[in-house]
């Protein structure tokens, strides 16, 4: 088929449409249900069907897929979705990351991308600086927190390994020592998952004990570490922000144990947590932090970024490219001195130009505007906390040091599973409300409502919304049950 000038450009009209589509989405955020207005049967009769044999109009397609899925996007990234930390996208980080998918850069290479390198090494510096890591360390930009922790735990056992002699990425783990490793009883699920990933195993941990909070006890770390045999490969894992009440294990004190084990690596699950080393009153939930080897965090949570935007740091930077470098394959253009290749610090060749949206949220925010983020979700927790706390019936289980807040509810003279059927029943009257969105969890052996406040665009007004969006689902559960508040 010859084809024509226009068929080898981009259409405007339709760029301008989808434009104009997804600017009506972000407009509407504020106000949107935070829910999804079809079920799976509904959304499948309209999103699947035969795969199509000719081709189709773009802008059509582009308007049936915007009409089509919009019963099944949730309000994510609005100011009342208060559910499983996840953070919206400030104004300018969306732009770039618009722009990004039109430049369409590979950054896996250098030569793919000059620009996409250049701009990881400012936000990878800006960052470093931010958090008051090590100004050597090496970084990386993955999919999310989870290859994240692949990634720095994949140096850490090649460091580990690599002092005993054995070289983990020529020789595999046939043979090779054994790694011990540590975490706590509330590391999260995606630590385990990395051990898995890696070869090392979820379930060959030492595990230690957790506070009534969630932390770490270290009187138990020490016990832990002192079971463990001198010399072997050791790997510590520490918690910066519990995901169910924002806790934060002590950190120094680990670190400082840890640090008598010659050769041991401490890494830091700080998903959401590190980003409260940028404000003086928090900052302490994070003392010692910077003596760790290794750093996981997550931009979309409060930089605020559109997925995905995984966050990987190590101190040593020849441990990192070690555990990362991938054979070289004869067909590419490796860098020349001075330059970076990205590839040599994650695990992936091909990879979007995660750096443009990052660089755009730290330029627009400055550091003020990012701690300024981050002491107002703060705020807004506690003053969530505070509020449902004055109201009988209610409980409020953790101590709210950061942006999670846990929430139960008592039934008069009932027993705690009354107590768990009620807290569900207002997690499920919520979520089916839409006003706005939450999860519930299950904290200590009782069922609790988890709150997470971690959106650029959450203010007093929301927190106002959620408590009373809240007390109305439990009012329609105690009156559903029988037990209406006097």
């Amino acid at each position: 088929m010859t084809r024509t000038k226009r068929d080898r450009r981009h259409d405007p009209a339709l760029l301008r449409r989808t434009a104009e589509l997804a600017i009506d989405y972000l407009e509407a955020l504020p106000e949107s249900p935070v829910r999804a207005n079809q079920d799976v049967a509904a959304l499948r009769a309209t999103l699947c069907g035969p795969l199509p044999e000719e081709p189709s109009d773009p802008l059509g397609v582009i308007e049936s897929l915007a009409r089509d899925a919009a019963p099944g996007l949730i309000a994510l990234a609005g100011p009342r979705y208060f559910g499983f930390v996840i953070g919206g996208g400030v104004p300018a980080a969306v732009a770039a990351d618009w722009l990004t998918s039109a430049w369409d850069q590979n950054a896996g290479l250098y030569v793919a991308g000059p620009a996409a390198s250049v701009v990881e090494e400012a936000v990878g510096a800006w960052l470093i600086e931010m958090f008051g890591l090590p100004p050597q360390s090496g970084y990386g930009f993955v999919t999310g927190c989870q290859m994240a922790h692949f990634t720095c735990l994949a140096a850490a056992r090649h460091a580990v390994l690599a002092r005993t002699g054995w070289d983990v990425e020529a020789d595999g783990l046939f043979e090779a020592p054994p790694i011990e490793v540590i975490v706590g009883g509330e590391a999260h699920a995606t630590i385990h998952a990395a051990l898995q990933y890696l070869g090392m195993g979820r379930d060959r941990v030492h595990v230690v004990p957790t506070d009534e909070q969630g932390r770490m006890r270290a009187d138990l770390f020490e016990q832990a570490l002192a079971a463990i045999p001198a010399g072997r490969p050791l790997i510590v894992c520490v918690q910066a922000g519990n995901v169910n009440s924002g806790a934060f294990d002590p950190i120094a004190s680990i670190i400082d144990a840890t640090r008598r084990r010659e050769g041991a690596w401490v890494h830091v699950d700080g998903a959401f947590g590190l980003w409260a080393r940028l404000s003086p009153s928090t900052a302490g939930l994070l003392e010692g932090v910077e003596r760790a080897d290794s750093w996981a965090s997550d931009g979309h949570k409060w930089l605020n970024v559109p997925y995905d935007s995984g966050l990987a740091f190590v101190a040593d930077p020849l441990a990192h490219a070690a555990a990362m470098s991938p054979p070289n394959a004869p067909y590419l253009q490796y860098t020349s001195t001075g330059q970076r290749d990205e590839e040599q610090w994650v695990p992936e060749y091909s990879r979007r130009a995660r750096g443009f949206a990052l660089y755009a949220a730290i330029r627009s925010l400055g550091r003020q505007g990012i701690q300024e983020m981050v002491e107002r979700c703060c705020s807004v927790a506690r003053e969530i906390a505070k509020t449902l706390s004055a109201t009988p019936g209610v409980e409020i289980l953790n101590d709210v040091v950061l942006n999670q807040v846990l929430v139960r509810f008592i039934v008069p003279g009932g027993d705690q599973a009354a107590g768990d059927r009620l807290t569900r029943a207002v997690v499920q009257d919520i979520q089916d409300e839409g006003t706005i969105w939450l999860s519930g969890t299950t904290w200590h052996g009782v069922a609790a409502i988890r709150i997470s406040v971690s959106n650029w665009a959450t203010g007093p007004d929301e927190a106002e919304i959620a408590v009373a969006a809240i007390l109305r689902a439990a009012d329609r559960g105690r009156a559903r049950s029988g037990d209406i508040r006097g």
